[in-house]
């Protein structure tokens, strides 16, 4: 298979989120997409079969998408390096791809600076309680205390594809230290089917900073997750933490080097799919690992 590598929601290869891409991965079977995604050793390698026309236009294709240890339903960053890597190819538009997840619908742009943009709008999101006994074990496995929380932002877990706990800390710093316990939350998250555990900080209204561990992908912690800003998008607006319409920052990656910048647009309708918008850039073979 051909495998393509850039690095989303940054302009610069050194940042963002690295994702292998497949733009045509037909005749594929599971084994090989986990050991193609071994190899390539990034958080996830997006998989895509052509599948033909999609309704009202564009390109409709069946996505997949592994990790270097598992599949998982849905992954943003890989999805907007997929649509950029399609539209450097073949032209801007939109493409219609049938997750595991559902129906996910991303179009691209190219605007002045040449940069190719990509959005993706999201199923339907949903947010769920955090029990206090899955809480006391999280944050646990973080080596976190209820000191370091934010009440402001309520603990709860939140999908948009796939499911996050989102986890708000206090401070600026209690996000950057981050050092916690790989087999304890890696066998947590395996109990509850968590993808990635969103912990957020609350830096002005619309700005927020995450990390996102991500210890069942064999990955320590994620440099841009997009599934995850989608999935906190949903939360922001079930909890009226924001007044919709919104458009939300999220920097992410900084704290590992490799910063990352998603913006999340939250419209008003309930149930409606979130909006991440970011760019994707092509990295250079050196840069491949």
């Amino acid at each position: 298979m051909d495998v393509l590598r850039y690095a989303a929601f940054t302009a610069d290869p050194a940042g963002g989120n690295p994702a292998g891409v497949v733009l045509d991965a037909t005749g594929a079977g599971d084994a090989e997409m986990q050991q193609v995604a071994a190899q390539v050793g990034y958080s996830e390698t997006a998989f895509l079969v052509p599948a033909g026309e999609g309704r009202g236009g564009g390109r409709r294709f069946t996505v997949r998408y592994f990790s270097p240890k598992a599949e998982v339903p849905f992954c943003g960053h890989a999805t907007i390096a997929s649509a950029v890597a399609y539209a450097e190819r073949h032209g801007p538009g939109v493409l219609h791809l049938d997750t595991r997840a559902g129906l996910v619908e991303v179009a691209t742009s190219v605007p002045a600076d040449g940069t190719t943009t990509a959005t993706l709008t999201s199923v339907a999101p949903r947010t769920v309680p955090l029990s206090a006994g899955d809480l006391a074990a999280l944050l646990a496995a973080l080596r976190w205390s209820p000191d370091d929380l934010d009440a402001t932002l309520p603990p709860r877990v939140a999908y948009a594809g796939a499911w996050h706990p989102i986890v708000a800390a206090a401070t600026r710093q209690r996000l950057a230290d981050l050092d916690y316990d790989m087999a304890a939350l890696s066998a947590l998250m395996a109990e509850r089917d968590w993808t990635t555990i969103d912990l957020v900080h609350r830096e002005s209204p619309l700005v927020f900073h995450a990390r996102n561990p991500f210890p069942p992908g064999g990955v320590v912690e994620d440099a841009a997750t997009g599934a995850a800003a989608a999935a906190f998008g949903g939360y922001l607006r079930e909890l009226g933490l924001v007044q919709p319409p919104a458009t939300v920052t999220v920097r992410q990656g900084e704290d590992m080097g490799r910063p990352s910048l998603l913006t999340v647009g939250i419209p008003a309708g309930p149930g409606a799919g979130i909006a991440v918008t970011g760019t994707a850039v092509p990295i250079p073979e050196e840069g491949v690992r």
